[in-house]
């Protein structure tokens, strides 16, 4: 077994470790305790947020918490707050409507094209974050991990922007279905 296929085995170990620590930090702040007026302030905002976003202003918003998360060790912190700041927004949702408690938090996750998408990204970037630290603390050196890096980043952002016009494709046809709703009420 040759160093190169030694390291890319690594790399897939170190990503699926990132997979499960940011769905955990996920569960965490989907299982936290929300007031009301937390949940109304965050719904405020949420729907002052997605009233006319398009595909262009998704993908900016999400590349714009994604590329943090490259950076050597400062990227797994605001990868986990990402994660559990997310979760939290599920349970300020969860806790205005109560008839979506019975939908686990990591279903949306797993379960969305756009959420497995983000979660695959966020992972991607958090992990090169680890093993940017790990070369830096061990003293190894980085140069051979900058054409990766390139990749890495190449492939977050078209995995970002795919998911940003499935995002929006999405609210688009909820907000058709539930305006098609109030006229037919």
């Amino acid at each position: 077994m040759t160093l190169k296929d030694m390291l890319g085995k690594k790399r897939i170990i170190v990503f699926f470790i990132f997979v499960g620590l940011f769905s955990a930090s996920y569960q965490i702040g989907s299982v936290s305790q929300v007031t009301d007026e937390e949940s109304e302030q965050f719904l405020d905002e949420f729907q002052s947020l997605i009233e006319g976003i398009d595909a262009l202003e998704i993908f900016t918003h999400n590349v714009t918490i994604a590329l943090p998360m490259f950076i050597p060790g400062f990227g797994i912190a605001w990868g986990f707050f990402t994660g559990w700041t997310t979760g939290f927004g599920f349970a300020a949702i969860i806790n205005s409507i109560p008839a979506l408690s019975n939908i686990p938090a990591l279903a949306v996750l797993y379960v969305s094209p756009f959420g497995i998408l983000e979660l695959v990204a966020y992972s991607l970037a958090i992990s090169r974050s680890y093993l940017f630290m790990f070369a830096i603390i061990k003293k190894i050196s980085i140069r051979p991990q900058f054409l990766p890096l390139i990749i890495e980043v190449g492939i977050v952002i078209v995995l970002l922007l795919v998911g940003g016009l499935l995002e929006s494709a999405m609210i688009q046809n909820v907000s058709a279905s539930a305006i098609d709703n109030l006229s037919l009420s």
